[in-house]
């Protein structure tokens, strides 16, 4: 592995803790209103006015994956077209109103509307977030700076977690998902100090607007570009389909498939657990105080491992990395089959969330890093769609095994088996090829060109 050459990188590191800052708030709402499901979903098995059974509730934790992935879809693409900045904010409008609607609502049919509408919404932030995140990150901190960003998600379901723990016992479910809906107060500060993307201002010949931009951001020696930044042939006058064909060219073919198929088993691993860990250790014989701390420390460790992985990967490359945790994200699944004390299968958790969460958020910033400039956002959110099947499939998966009666044990086996699958989609990327011009947010290589540098496995 050679190590990245220095680069004259020309953004202030305040600008840079600006974008992370207002992508991780935004992150951090959205990872809530995902994990809120999980944090009470007991107490819905429970709650008689519905007398929801197992595949009913793997059902409603379907919903807003549903959403999602038409969200990631759309609003992704749309970041490419109409700017960054203005689909953070729509996304966040449409998923923080949505949950005060879900928490109100008389049937599980009308709570799973909301869900499925506020899933446009949480599945649109991600690609849109990551594309920021990349563009404005130094490339030798890309991974890092993007686990930083993404910890915000499991911070969210940890938030999720935590709220459930003392207000569910009180107040019942409909007061955690309502709480959800608080984040909408932060609308006015994300808009106030997001920049939008220069890349998205210069894809679209909009330079005299980029050039005004990075002067306020203190860009020393910007210069704007006159050619796309892809060198993909890709500018404002050709049509949107463009950029989805790119994907499919004959360079990325191979990487958007395997970069598909391991991200749709992260997904599976992600929501599967988020949805079913706190049941299923139930079913084990814990309490629900104890199965929300299982939820808890799933999602702390997933945030620590996050920044933890992403520093690793920005040294070693981000490919090793991942086959590497997917591996013992597996394995710490596997070994909660087997009767073990608290503190044991808490550290099993751990490395199931550092397996799950922690690798997928660093999976997607290597999806946003590893496509041309231009359709970041198109190639990320497009992942991400595909990836939302497995999201919908993880908690159908755990209905499915309740009400079959099969013994909880077979959640484990199948995640585990899971992990290893998407290990071994990861191992088959092919190394970037690059072919960029100059970037204009440094002055001695491309956006890409560094950290491709860094990727050899």
């Amino acid at each position: 592995m050679a190590n990245a050459s220095a680069v004259d990188w020309k953004v202030p590191q305040r600008t840079t803790g600006t974008v992370l800052f207002c992508c991780w708030l935004a992150i951090l709402a959205e990872g809530y209103d995902v994990g809120v499901l999980g944090a009470v979903l007991p107490a819905l098995a429970e709650y008689k006015a519905w007398d929801l059974t197992p595949l009913e509730l793997g059902g409603l934790g379907a919903y807003a994956l549903v959403g999602m992935l038409i969200g990631a879809l759309f609003i992704g693409t749309l970041s490419d077209i109409v700017g960054r900045k203005k689909m953070i904010l729509a996304s966040m409008v449409i998923f923080t109103l949505t949950q005060a609607g879900a928490a109100l609502a008389p049937t599980p049919e009308v709570f799973g509307l909301f869900r499925l509408l506020g899933g446009l919404g949480m599945g649109g932030i991600i690609p849109v977030a990551a594309a920021l995140t990349i563009e404005y990150s130094a490339p030798k901190k890309r991974s890092f700076n993007y686990g930083v960003m993404y910890s915000g998600y499991s911070l969210g379901i940890v938030a999720a977690a935590l709220v459930a723990l003392f207000i569910l016992p009180t107040a019942g479910w409909r007061w955690v998902i309502a709480f959800g809906a608080a984040p909408i107060v932060l609308l006015p500060i994300i808009w106030k100090l997001l920049p939008e993307s220069l890349e998205y201002l210069e894809s679209k010949g909009r330079r005299a607007e980029a050039k005004v931009l990075a002067a306020r951001l203190k860009i020393a020696d910007y210069t704007p570009v006159a050619v796309p930044l892809s060198g993909a042939g890709v500018g404002d006058s050709d049509p949107w389909w463009k950029n989805i064909s790119i994907m499919f060219s004959r360079k990325y073919l191979r990487s958007t498939v395997f970069f598909w198929i391991s991200l749709f088993c992260g997904m599976v691993l992600v929501y599967g657990l988020n949805t079913w860990l706190p049941s299923i250790m139930k079913q084990a014989g814990y309490d629900l105080g104890s199965s929300l701390t299982f939820l808890l420390v799933f999602s702390l460790a997933s945030a620590i491992g996050g920044l933890v992985l992403g520093r690793i990967a920005d040294k070693y490359g981000q490919k090793l990395i991942l086959v590497v945790f997917y591996v013992l994200g597996g394995l710490g699944i596997l070994l909660l089959m087997f009767p073990n004390n608290m503190l044991v299968n808490l550290i099993f958790v751990a490395f199931a969330g550092i397996g799950s969460i922690s690798t997928s958020l660093i999976l997607t910033g290597y999806i946003a890093d590893y496509y041309p400039a231009n359709i970041r956002g198109t190639a990320t959110g497009w992942a991400l769609s595909f990836a939302r099947v497995g999201a919908i499939s993880g908690p159908l998966i755990g209905g499915w095994i309740g009400n079959a009666k099969l013994p909880f044990e077979y959640n484990f086996a199948i995640f585990a088996g899971i992990a290893v699958v998407a290990a071994g989609a990861v191992a088959l990327i092919p190394k970037r090829r690059i072919e960029a011009p100059p970037s204009m947010l440094n002055g001695v290589e491309p956006l890409q060109e560094a950290r491709a540098k860094t990727t050899t496995v």
